[in-house]
């Protein structure tokens, strides 16, 4: 199993997650508030289980190796470990965190590439830290969420001579903007969307600061301001990095780099002013003002800061565009010998494409099917219009924003498909069609415009039908959608669209739920899994059962808010990332059925293990045509759903 961690960066709201903790003694404190996110660079490992011990190798960033290093699962020998400081204490905190409140044995984690500096504000602690958790979760399957492996990781890494921030662990995120605010023990971690591209420069220093000095030195004025030094502290680290941030908030928004620029510009000055004064020695910084000021700089950037806890360790900037980047980059490493790395911040992946698997028999809509797929059976639109299902699946998809749709068929019914969307009406047919129909042959072929074919040479199961769209595909996120379901959003949103609006926001693995009745969920895909309190109707998935039992599901699939007797099974709509396609790739070479075929389900359910996976009730409902009874319901109902 294969895990990334990035870097964290703060970009603004330096120091306010420590001051904002002061709140549990004294609330006229003000709540502290960061900006942080991930960085380019990062940590990246191999983990699998160990019967007895945490063994542990890794491949710093200068090249040199280290390790292995073992140490048996025992609290006793991993807190003495963790005591000790240095790389190894990180994991071994983490892991004596993990072993106190979980049953698990040893793990095996080869750190096999390792780009994040270190002790250059870019967490790398907290990133070897985060990766452990996430590790410990992902191989034993703990079921934690991305808050919970982010709270493990801290409390692992107080255990060292390291004191970090609560903002560290952020990087659990992974490589997305958030705005966090600290209350006390109160955490709110709230992701930013961005719109436009941003180019950032992370400049090492080449100097040097004592981050514990500082941390001491801006301690002394909490948690009461006694003199005009711990006011003027207490108002930057509060009002004053309040405005800031919420200001950066909107810019990033925007993706107003000149702005952002401006802004950074601006806390630096007031740092200097409301800050520094408390820890000269340190925050005077004198090679970090000179990078901030080299005058060569001044028409490629739009301003910049310290980062972390600010000195002459590591600064940031806002590049005007990518090349402005690179000639600033340049311009750094020449004349100032300083080293620097890139770091984007982008809009959220786009789904581009969408699956839908076609190559069933319809087995049990025979002997219709024989006549014609049942992809084919007609379904009467909102509009009056007799439809395939085949279409409204497609104008689903379509509808949603996919920009090209693939269909997953044998290989004698390619043609049948694509004579539908793109063949010509015979001459004598389309002079008898009514007037609203003359333009339709035109609509269809412009859908087919979009429309692909691959061929799924035999039917082994929903897991091999996907598959089979691997190349297709390829390195991208995709929608995907049942050939023998129909869709009808309660609302103006699509059910579809309300789908990718929760993977584009979260870049995260997404399905669509409904609510079923316990008698019926025999027949469904169902989930457990715990509501999300930053965000409404968004359930993080702990677990899929494939058709589970009724005895099982009342032990292990009740869902806290779910009225008793239902339970979330699965809406048939999917946002997957091209993971899966690895996953299933290793069931079909270990030939890892269930009942004879290749499930999606147990698929799904790994690559929750590996990336997580998120949830939400679909507002809207879907129509079965895969059997006869399901058919005559579908054909009453679905051109009046939503109208009454």
């Amino acid at each position: 199993m294969k895990i990334f961690v990035p870097g964290r960066i703060c970009l603004f709201g330096e120091h306010s997650d420590w001051a904002g903790g002061y709140r549990r003694t004294n609330a006229q404190i003000e709540k502290g508030y960061t900006i942080i996110t991930g960085t380019n660079q990062g940590i990246r490992a191999n983990v699998e289980a160990h019967p007895s011990r945490l063994v542990v190798t890794s491949r710093l960033p200068d090249g040199s190796i280290v390790g292995p290093h073992a140490i048996a699962m025992d609290k006793t020998a991993l807190l003495e470990e963790a005591e000790k400081g240095g790389f190894f204490s990180y994991i071994a905190g983490v892991a004596y965190q993990i072993l106190t409140h979980y049953h698990v044995k040893g793990l095996v984690l080869d750190c096999y590439e390792m780009d994040l500096p270190v002790k250059k504000g870019l967490s790398s602690s907290a990133a070897i830290s985060v990766l452990t958790a996430r590790a410990f979760n992902q191989v034993y399957d703990l079921k934690m969420t991305t808050r919970g492996e982010m709270e493990v990781a801290y409390q692992g890494e107080i255990l060292t001579p390291s004191r970090c921030g609560r903002m560290d662990q952020g990087c659990a995120f992974g490589q997305r903007p958030l705005l966090m605010t600290f209350d006390g023990d109160l955490l709110h971690v709230q992701e930013i969307p961005v719109r436009q591209p941003l180019y950032l420069i992370i400049v090492d220093l080449k100097a040097g600061k004592d981050t514990m000095e500082i941390l001491a030195s801006l301690n002394h004025s909490y948690p009461v301001a006694q003199s005009d030094l711990d006011r003027k502290v207490h108002d930057y680290l509060g009002r004053i990095n309040k405005q800031i941030v919420h200001e950066a908030e909107d810019a990033i928004r925007e993706g107003d780099a000149r702005r952002i620029g401006e802004l950074m510009t601006r806390a630096q000055t007031l740092f200097d002013e409301h800050l520094a004064p408390a820890c000269p020695p340190q925050l005077t910084a004198p090679v970090l003002h000179k990078a901030l000021a080299h005058e060569p700089l001044r028409d490629l950037v739009w301003g910049g800061k310290g980062v972390g806890s600010q000195g002459d360790g590591t600064a940031q900037f806002v590049a005007r565009d990518a090349e402005s980047r690179e000639r600033a980059i340049e311009i750094l490493e020449r004349d100032l010998r300083m080293s620097c790395l890139r770091l984007d911040i982008a809009p959220p992946g786009k789904v581009r494409k969408a699956v839908i698997p076609v190559a069933g028999f319809g087995t049990r809509l025979y002997p219709a099917s024989k006549a014609t797929k049942k992809e084919f059976f007609p379904i009467v639109d909102r509009d009056g219009v007799a439809k395939p299902v085949v279409q409204l699946i497609v104008e689903e998809a379509l509808s949603a924003g996919i920009e090209e749709v693939c269909l997953i068929c044998q290989k004698e019914d390619v043609e049948v498909f694509d004579a539908y969307f793109n063949g010509p009406i015979p001459i004598q047919h389309a002079n008898k069609l009514p007037n609203r129909f003359r333009d339709y042959a035109a609509y269809l072929a412009d859908m087919g415009r979009r429309v692909r074919f691959v061929v799924q040479d035999k039917q082994d199961g929903f897991g091999h039908a996907v598959y089979c769209a691997r190349e297709w595909v390829g390195d991208e996120p995709f929608l995907l959608l049942l050939g023998d379901h129909l869709y009808r959003s309660n609302g103006e949103v699509s059910c579809s669209r309300q789908l990718l609006d929760l993977y584009e926001r979260h870049q995260t693995s997404a399905v669509g739920l409904m609510k079923t009745p316990e008698e019926e969920i025999s027949r469904f895909g169902t989930v457990m899994g715990d509501w999300q309190a930053d965000e409404e109707n968004v359930l993080a998935v702990s677990e899929f059962a494939e058709k589970p039992t009724a005895d099982y599901a009342r032990e292990k699939l009740r869902v806290e808010g779910i009225e008793e007797g239902r339970y979330l099974t699965l809406f048939g709509l999917y946002v997957l990332k091209p993971a899966v396609f690895e996953i299933l790739e290793e069931f079909i070479e270990n030939n890892l059925r269930e009942k004879g075929e290749f499930q999606l389900t147990s698929a799904l359910e790994e690559l929750r293990k590996r990336d997580g996976f998120l949830a939400t009730l679909v507002d809207g409902r879907r129509f079965d045509i895969g059997t006869p009874e399901a058919y005559v319901e579908t054909v009453a109902a679905y051109c009046r759903e939503g109208t009454e």
